[in-house]
């Protein structure tokens, strides 16, 4: 059976990146889904064959494994420990049993070059090697303020000795998660090393609420400015704004300043916006003047 390209199905070449390959995977399975094609027998197959794609190249090991002897690869593993295949003996050797025509299925390369190729020099060879295991991921927790994560910001911490810097990106929300690659468990058998992730909380803000990339602001506004309308000036995460107040404005009004809010994370040129909820402050320690002017208010407007 012959190998199958899956660079091809996916429209990228062999030197793609994982985020490019990520990317192509996306826009395909999108294009593809069977919800968007009903009873479309060939778009449910040509979406099978885009996820049988991205679940090899995007995974780093099985796409290393690929790239060298093809998706028969898989074939190859599928018969660890299978009747009729092969698996690991107790003590890390290996026994064989009835492999049939493994070497030409496997494109003609020798068994021991194969066997060594996958698991270490030398393994096909009667030799004992440690097998290539990839490290552990791991998770760390980082704390941002929120003008950090409108801002974007640096964090600099220590692991296991090592200053790391790593880069928050604007827009992010408490349980996003940032990957530095390589910064995880190290690797068995000179197996890379799995990747660190930094797990994200937003502290509280003492003026702001977030709800999603809207933010949420309660603005105290005397009460002469409410009866008789004008201007507030509104605080945002980077800049002082004037709000216009129309006359005779409820407590509890709000107001939406578009563009004012949280960057998206994924386009940080798209903000949320800013809801602002007007909070009548009723004046205090009235003079005998004032209270006048109250009571003769009163008069002028029958309850």
């Amino acid at each position: 059976m012959a190998s199958k390209d899956y660079y091809s199905v996916l429209g990228v070449p062999k030197t793609a990146s994982e985020k490019d390959v990520k990317r192509a995977y996306r826009k395909l399975a999108r294009e593809h889904h069977p919800d968007r094609h009903p009873g479309d027998k060939k778009a449910e197959e040509r979406f099978k064959e885009i996820n049988e794609a991205y679940e090899v190249l995007g995974d780093a090991e099985k796409r290393r494994k690929y790239d060298q002897f093809g998706s028969r690869f898989q074939e190859w593993e599928r018969m660890s420990g299978a009747p009729g295949g092969f698996g690991f003996g107790q003590q890390g050797g290996v026994r064989f049993e009835d492999l049939g025509d493994l070497e030409s299925m496997l494109g003609g390369s020798g068994f021991s070059d194969i066997f060594g190729s996958l698991f270490g020099s030398g393994a096909g060879r009667g030799r004992r090697t440690t097998a290539r295991v990839r490290g552990q991921d791991v998770e760390q927790n980082v704390e941002v303020s929120l003008e950090e994560a409108y801002r974007g910001a640096r964090v600099t911490f220590d692991k296991s000795g090592k200053q790391l810097e790593v880069k928050v990106p604007p827009g992010v929300k408490t349980g996003s998660r940032i990957r530095v690659a390589g910064e995880g468990g190290a690797g068995a058998g000179n197996a890379p090393s799995g990747d660190l992730y930094l797990v994200v909380n937003v502290r509280p803000h003492p003026r702001f609420k977030r709800e999603g990339d809207d933010l949420l602001l309660d603005l105290p506004v005397d009460l002469y400015t409410a009866v008789l309308g004008g201007e507030a000036q509104v605080p945002t995460l980077d800049a002082t704004l004037s709000l216009k107040i129309p006359p005779e404005t409820q407590d509890g009004r709000t107001f939406k300043l578009r563009g004012q809010g949280m960057p998206h994370l994924r386009d940080p040129q798209v903000h949320g916006d800013l809801l602002v909820k007007i909070r009548i402050r009723i004046p205090q320690n009235l003079s005998a003047e004032e209270k006048k002017l109250f009571a003769e208010l009163a008069r002028l407007r029958p309850r």
